[in-house]
């Protein structure tokens, strides 16, 4: 499990390339967009703050998230919201290439990012850069769209302040934190999340 550092510091570090950090203007958060799974009006909604260089997290989204679509989300009783945390540049990198394919196609982006985890994370940065385009690539992304998504500098500020401000909203200090229906968890297993959910739905 890792733990979370947001410092102002480690936000401008996280955007050297293939984005360069400028000055720190205020970031406009209000073009994030929050990708989610499942109706709004679900009697459960469960946040997932995760970060795309998280090992925890690669295996949360390999077990219990596929089985929570299978059983509550495809039937609409939950609705699953994912938010960004940044350790580093990687994951921020990872982030906007995922992001890149929108709403529609970035939680199987995200899929095929969480499953390559261990090749993509290898190597000197421009390595994991490329390892990232190529993932991008297999997912349909032109590269030119891809490239501009990469170095899209105002995306990748807004992106670092969007995932401090909702960490430090919910006080969230490891990845996966898992927010449900207001209640604040650590990762666990399906077993345990199935009971909380069960608990937390009407009769």
């Amino acid at each position: 499990m890792k733990r979370l550092i947001a410092t102002a510091a480690l936000a401008l570090a996280m955007l050297t390339g293939p984005v360069q950090a400028q000055e720190a203007d205020a970031p406009d958060t209000s073009q994030i967009t929050e990708m989610t799974l499942g109706p709004e009006d679900a009697a459960v909604t469960v946040i997932e703050y995760a970060s795309f260089t998280c090992p925890h997290c690669a295996s949360f989204h390999a077990g219990p998230l596929k089985q929570l679509k299978a059983d509550y989300i495809e039937d609409g009783r939950v609705h699953f919201i994912y938010r960004d945390v940044y350790f580093d540049r990687f994951g921020l990198w990872a982030s906007m290439v995922a992001r890149c394919g929108g709403e529609e196609k970035f939680f199987g982006i995200a899929d095929m990012i969480y499953a390559q985890q261990r090749d993509w994370t290898q190597g000197e940065p421009t390595e994991i850069a490329d390892n990232l385009r190529r993932i991008g690539k297999v997912a349909g992304i032109e590269p030119d769209a891809l490239e501009a998504c990469l170095n899209d500098e105002e995306k990748a500020k807004a992106l670092v302040a969007w995932y401090q401000q909702n960490a430090e909203a919910d006080e969230v200090q490891s990845t996966p934190t898992l927010i449900i229906n207001d209640e604040k968890y650590s990762n666990m297993s399906y077993d345990e999340l199935k009971a909380i959910i069960d608990e937390k739905l009407p009769e």
